[in-house]
């Protein structure tokens, strides 16, 4: 009778805990989720871009950057650029590029595109203007 009572208790304390470890498990899925779903709907707050630029001998611009991705589950691709360009403080051009690598979570990807810029162009800043959510099976 003894050794009856010793097995019962022993089954229920580890019987405990596995449902915990259910409830664990499926509390980080849901939280998962949510996060995905955060991520999905507002890529601009995860994705950002820096870079510089220089002439090359032809007198083109050359712009190299690097977009980075915070996000901690979402890759995305089609990342649109835009580019304003600027002379004594006042914008004298505009361009959008399209990255069509995909940028996975918490990686950075680089890019380089060229262009002819007006006599005197002094700077150049460049923003992300959107993306879209790459599809998990897909491979590039």
């Amino acid at each position: 009778m003894r050794y009856f009572f010793l097995i019962l208790a022993i089954i229920l304390t580890a019987s405990c805990g596995s449902e915990e470890q259910k409830l664990d498990t499926a509390s980080y899925e849901k939280t998962k989720e949510s996060l995905s779903d955060k991520e999905k709907k507002n890529p601009l707050k995860f994705l950002t871009v820096t870079g510089d630029n220089k002439k090359n001998l032809i007198g083109q611009t050359v712009v190299r950057g690097t977009i980075k991705n915070t996000a901690s589950v979402t890759a995305y691709r089609d990342v649109r650029i835009k580019m304003l360009c600027y002379k004594n403080g006042s914008m004298v051009e505009e361009h959008e590029d399209l990255v069509d690598d995909i940028v996975k979570p918490n990686t950075v990807e680089d890019f380089k595109t060229k262009y002819r810029l007006p006599k005197g162009a002094d700077s150049i800043a460049l923003s992300v203007m959107s993306a879209a959510v790459a599809e998990e099976g897909s491979k590039k």
